[in-house]
């Protein structure tokens, strides 16, 4: 902290004289942070705050708490020590309000928005376009989500929690979207196998198996909203809209939706020749996609692969490929003379599709149809669309004694036929349908969650390359990190 600059024995003086002695220009300098202080605190629309401004009288003005003792330290290693301390501390809170009030750097890990986010992009996420977040979870180091590399260990205190309360922002989600959100399924994580996420974990092998078994699983930890980690997806459902897929498309209360321009499906597909590393540079196809490519077709399966056109008698010279690929993509592999056959991947049924109990004959491209709640919504509540909304009431907003019990919905232990929703959801998608772990496999999106919008690439790297050899992609830096359906 800066030091009051006043006459040696200062701890003696009385409050009149401390004030008296305070230069015009740290007089000038609290009145403009208190400005600033006073618009922060209206906008956080929490006067408590302002219990914290004789804080800052007495750091400007008084100086009553001795900050800056170590100045007057004899000590030339105290003073350098203490120095580097007072900086790092400056930045660190710095850092915090930033981050917590204005916006981000993220890094996209998967490839569940390619081709509109690429691997490797870090983005320019801006938490004022929906309103930032009042930190649910206030005492948290501000350059890691949840847990300290290395060390492994929480980055976070627990206490204390706040309400969720979000300031005005610049707007509010719209169709299309591209959102930074906590992952909703995130709340219980086993500790050494986070994907996938812990409860579809127990789906496959059991809650018992899961619990009780830490050297596969690790500990078992809840994680409040805001540590919760970070997912970044398309919006393409909004709060009261019913949501259907046919085929891949999308629809809104029965209107069809336009596709983001680079949005991929899985392909099957045979050449008339191997592809080389020219052809996946041609097509933009991934080299994480290329290590899946080859298929080798179950002999059980032989008479299926070739009434669909496939040549099983040669696949070393004719290999059969299986990628996901833009509509782009497909026009330029037809046009290249390179193609024997070309089909859309069927989507398999039994996958764990949201909600559990409705889903059985839902496949990822032909899903729903689904009602995405709204705040104040009031919907009749039933044992047979229990499933659609249980989490959304036990788990989002906390009507945690909420159950169906011979053949009655109740909620916090008593029988209810119906609910009136305490937020806005939405239902989350990434372009890379065919590839992707979104909304149609763990559901709705609570406002709660929300984080923010990505506006720019900051950079980005191709980690299939080296730095100098291609590694950074300098076509997209500051490049828009939203594109919607027309880009």
């Amino acid at each position: 902290m800066e030091e009051n600059k006043t006459e040696t024995g200062r701890e003696r003086l009385s409050f009149r004289e401390r004030v008296a002695r305070t230069k015009k220009t740290r007089w000038v300098r609290f009145g403009i942070v208190t400005l600033i202080f006073i618009l922060w605190v209206i906008w956080l629309g929490n006067p408590w705050v302002l219990l914290l401004l004789p804080l800052l009288f007495d750091i400007y003005i008084t100086g009553y708490i001795p900050f800056t003792w170590w100045k007057k330290s004899k000590s030339k290693v105290t003073r350098t020590v203490m120095s580097w301390v007072d900086a790092i501390v400056y930045a660190l809170i710095l850092v915090y309000l930033v981050f917590t009030f204005v916006g981000q750097n993220y890094e996209i890990p998967s490839s569940s928005l390619e081709k509109s986010l690429l691997v490797g992009d870090y983005l320019w996420v801006n938490k004022m376009a929906y309103g930032p977040r009042v930190p649910m979870t206030p005492l948290h180091f501000p350059l890691v989500q949840n847990t300290f590399p290395v060390i492994n260990t929480k980055s976070y205190i627990e206490w204390p929690q706040w309400r969720y309360h979000r300031l005005k922002g610049l707007g509010n989600v719209k169709t299309g979207d591209i959102v930074v959100f906590n992952f909703p399924a995130g709340d219980t994580v086993a500790t050494k196998m986070q994907n996938p996420d812990f409860y579809t974990l127990v789906k496959y092998f059991g809650r018992d198996v899961v619990m009780n078994n830490p050297g596969q699983f690790g500990e078992i930890v809840y994680r409040p909203v805001d540590r919760r980690e970070n997912y970044v997806k398309r919006a393409v459902g909004l709060p009261g809209e019913t949501l259907k897929i046919v085929n891949g498309d999308i629809f809104i209360n029965g209107k069809k939706q336009p596709q983001p321009a680079n949005v991929q499906f899985n392909y099957l597909f045979q050449t008339v020749r191997p592809l080389t590393d020219a052809d996946w540079e041609r097509y933009k196809i991934s080299r994480d996609d290329v290590a899946q490519a080859l298929v080798q077709p179950d002999p059980a399966e032989a008479v299926n692969w070739t009434q669909a056109g496939f040549d099983l008698s040669a696949l070393a010279a004719s290999p059969i490929y299986h990628l996901p690929l833009t509509a782009k993509a497909v026009d330029e592999l037809k046009k290249s003379g390179l193609l024997k056959v070309l089909v859309r991947e069927p989507a398999p049924v039994g996958e764990f599709l949201f909600p559990d109990g409705l889903s059985e004959n839902w496949t990822r491209q032909d899903y729903g149809p689904v009602m995405i709640p709204r705040k104040g919504m009031r919907v009749k509540l039933t044992p047979e669309n229990w499933p659609m909304y249980e989490r959304v009431i036990r788990n989002y907003e906390y009507h945690t004694d909420s159950y169906v019990k011979d053949g009655r919905v109740y909620i916090d232990g008593k029988p209810a036929d119906s609910y009136t929703f305490e937020m806005d959801y939405y239902f989350m998608m990434g372009d890379n349908r065919d590839c992707s772990l979104d909304s149609r496999y763990w559901g709705f999106v609570p406002e709660d969650h929300i984080v923010g919008k990505p506006m720019r690439v900051l950079i980005s790297f191709d980690k299939d390359k080296s730095l100098f050899n291609g590694g950074i992609r300098w076509n997209r830096i500051l490049k828009n990190a939203n594109p919607g359906f027309e880009e």
